[in-house]
C-alpha cells in the first residue's frame, strides 16, 4: 500500500510531488499516458514564472519540475487513471494498464482543459499564434493585430489585457448578445484598441509556420472574410477536469472540486485537489504550484494523525 498517489502531472502536480517526495512520502504520480506535464506542454516561452529570468520553454520547465520530483524519489507512472474509490480509510487508484494502486491519501491535481473551437488548423497553430491565456503570451504581440474569441466576462478581460501590447484587438462573437456584465462589457467598448465584430464565427486560422490570419464567416449573412490578424486568443471558458471524481467529491457552482478555505482538503477525509481542479479564477502555474505545495503538507499532516495500525501497514511512513 502506498502512502499518497497524486493524480496529474502539471505544475500541482510535479509540486505536489517535490514536497511529498522531500518528506519521505514516496509519492506516486499517476502522470498521464499521452498529456504528460499539464497545458504548459503546450507553451512557448513562459516569461513570468519565478527563477527564470530569461524565460523557459513549457515544456522544459515540466521536465524540470518532473526531475526534481524524481530526485527526492518520486515515482511516476506513465499511465491514465479510470477509476478511483474513495470513500474507506485506503483509497483505491485504478489505471488503465499499470494495475491498482491502495493508499492512504489522494491529491487530485488533473488540471482544466481550456474549450476549443474545434478546428484542425487551430490544433496545427497552437503555440504558434494561437492561444487560450492573454497572461501567459500576450507579451509576445507588442505591436500587432490579433483578435480574441468569446463574449463573457473572460473574454472582455483577455481583450482589454491585450491592449496593453497589441495595437489593435478585434474581440469576435457569434451573436449580437454578449454574455459578459455590463461592466465588463462597457470596459471593452470604451477601449480604443478593441473593435467588435459580432454575429461571427473563426472557420479557419490561416497559417504555415504561424497564424497570418483567420477566415470569418457571418452568422446571419452567410458572407465570409479573412482577417489579417497574428494572434489568436480564444476565450469562450475552460473546465475543471472532475471526471473521475464528481460523485464522490463535493463540486462548486463553478465546477470545481471544493476544498475547505485555503486548505486542499476536500469533502472527503484523505483526498486533497490542488491546481486549475480548485481554481476558476487564476488558472497560472505558478498558483497551481503553490496549490500542490499546500496540498503536499496537508497530506502529509493528515498521514502523520492516523492510528499506528493503519500507519503500519505503510512502510517508510514518517511518525507523528
Amino acid at each position: 500500500m502506498r502512502n499518497v498517489v497524486i493524480i496529474g502531472s502539471g505544475p500541482a502536480g510535479f509540486t505536489a510531488a517535490v514536497y511529498a517526495a522531500r518528506a519521505g512520502l514516496k509519492p506516486v504520480v499517476i502522470a498521464s499516458s499521452v498529456a504528460i506535464g499539464g497545458e504548459l506542454m503546450n507553451t512557448t516561452d513562459v516569461e513570468n514564472f519565478p527563477g527564470f529570468p530569461e524565460g523557459v520553454l513549457g515544456p522544459d520547465l515540466m521536465q524540470k519540475m518532473q526531475e526534481q520530483a524524481e530526485r527526492f524519489g518520486a515515482e511516476i507512472v506513465y499511465d491514465d487513471v479510470t477509476e478511483v474509490q474513495l470513500d474507506s480509510e485506503v483509497k483505491l487508484v485504478k489505471t488503465a494498464y499499470s494495475g491498482d494502486f491502495e493508499t492512504l491519501a489522494v491529491i487530485v491535481s488533473t488540471g482544466s482543459q481550456y474549450r476549443k473551437l474545434g478546428l484542425e488548423s487551430e490544433e496545427k497553430l497552437s503555440g504558434r499564434g494561437v492561444s487560450w491565456c492573454a497572461t501567459c503570451d500576450g507579451a509576445f504581440f507588442r505591436d500587432q493585430h490579433i483578435a480574441v474569441v468569446g463574449g463573457g466576462d473572460s473574454a472582455m478581460e483577455e481583450a482589454t489585457f491585450l491592449t496593453r501590447f497589441a495595437s489593435k484587438v478585434t474581440l469576435i462573437h457569434r451573436s449580437q448578445n454578449l454574455r459578459a456584465s455590463t461592466i465588463m462589457r462597457e470596459r471593452a467598448e470604451s477601449n480604443e484598441k478593441i473593435e467588435f465584430l459580432l454575429d461571427t464565427v473563426v472557420e479557419e486560422v490561416l497559417g504555415e509556420q504561424n497564424v497570418s490570419g483567420i477566415r470569418v464567416r457571418n452568422t446571419v449573412s452567410g458572407e465570409t472574410s479573412e482577417l489579417p490578424v497574428t494572434g489568436l486568443f480564444i476565450a469562450i471558458g475552460n473546465d475543471p477536469r472532475t471526471e473521475l471524481v464528481r460523485d464522490q467529491l463535493a463540486i462548486t457552482a463553478d465546477g470545481t472540486i471544493a476544498v475547505d478555505g485555503r486548505s486542499s482538503k476536500t469533502s472527503v477525509t484523505g483526498v486533497f485537489a490542488a491546481g486549475d481542479v480548485i481554481d476558476p479564477s487564476y488558472r497560472q502555474a505558478i498558483t497551481a504550484a503553490g496549490s500542490g505545495c499546500v496540498a503536499a503538507l496537508d497530506a502529509e499532516h493528515y498521514l502523520a494523525s492516523l492510528p499506528e495500525s493503519l500507519r503500519s501497514r505503510v512502510d517508510d511512513l514518517p511518525t507523528a
